[in-house]
């Protein structure tokens, strides 16, 4: 065996995670305890919804009380939601959803055991009512056309909207390999200086957008089909390993190209490290 292969052999797994802030953070954690090197390197931003008239009309219709329920199927929804009734009952499309929602004091009561939009249609618990469902721009049409089927008087609106952290193929791959980043994650940043303040390097075991990338990407963890556009532009080798966080985020994979090596059993951060070591 030549020294280059020796390196190769006792250098860990690099791992691309897509997403920066608290999420961010504790993915790379859990993935420096599995043994492998984190680098955080974010390829989508979420941004307001263009048309927010529509949005707040939508949002006090819910707050007089003219819904029956609130169906919820990604925490950048959650981020935008006003106060939600009592009267309101709110359905979650996973875990990870329905924390972020009882963490702003909104109660779930309805969150599928199959955790995707599929599983959310498939087993919808009533057949007859008003439900609101705020999304993405490009969410597909799976929750409108399921529950319009079983009944539902379902009214949807564009609550926001993803958009490329990089504006090239070639400006994202010089991220990867040079740590050029266009954009700062405030929530990283924060947490960074806080860390520093107390006498911490918040950035040891990390590789973020500062620090160079002379390695290949070993793995990723790929959170959604949006992301899953992205790392196609990266044009990985065909060995790198693609996690997903789900089976609706593995069908995007497919759809984008990337052939999925592992899927999370559980939507959350350790359902894809556990899934990462598992692949790997």
């Amino acid at each position: 065996m030549d020294a280059c292969h020796a390196i190769r052999r006792r250098r860990p797994m690099r791992v691309l995670i897509p997403r920066g802030g608290s999420w961010g953070d504790d993915v790379a954690r859990r993935v420096t305890e599995a043994g492998f090197e984190p680098l955080i390197l974010p390829l989508v931003q979420i941004e307001p919804a263009e048309d927010q008239q529509q949005l707040q009309a939508m949002f006090g219709h819910l707050a007089d009380g003219r819904f029956d329920w609130l169906v919820v199927t990604s925490q950048s929804t959650v981020r935008v939601l006003p106060r939600v009734p009592a009267s309101v009952s709110v359905a979650a499309v996973g875990n990870v959803t329905a924390a972020a929602l009882r963490e702003r004091g909104v109660p779930v009561a309805f969150i599928p055991t199959k955790q995707s939009a599929a599983g959310l249609v498939d087993e919808w618990p009533i057949r007859e009512g008003r439900v609101l469902w705020p999304h993405a721009l490009d969410a597909k049409p799976t929750i409108a056309d399921g529950l319009r089927q079983h009944g539902m008087q379902l009214s949807e609106v564009v609550a926001y909207r993803t958009s490329p952290v990089f504006d090239s193929a070639d400006q994202l791959v010089e991220a990867i390999e040079t740590g050029a980043m266009p954009v700062i994650d405030a929530d990283a940043l924060r947490q960074q200086e806080e860390m520093q303040a107390a006498g911490q390097d918040g950035s040891e075991g990390v590789l973020t957008a500062v620090e160079p990338a002379e390695t290949p990407i070993d793995a990723v963890l790929v959170t959604s089909g949006s992301v899953a556009k992205q790392v196609a532009r990266l044009g990985l080798a065909p060995a790198t390993r693609i996690i997903a966080i789900g089976e609706q985020t593995a069908e995007d994979c497919g759809r984008s190209g990337l052939q999925v090596a592992a899927i999370a059993k559980h939507p959350s951060a350790a359902g894809l490290v556990d899934a990462l070591v598992a692949a790997a």
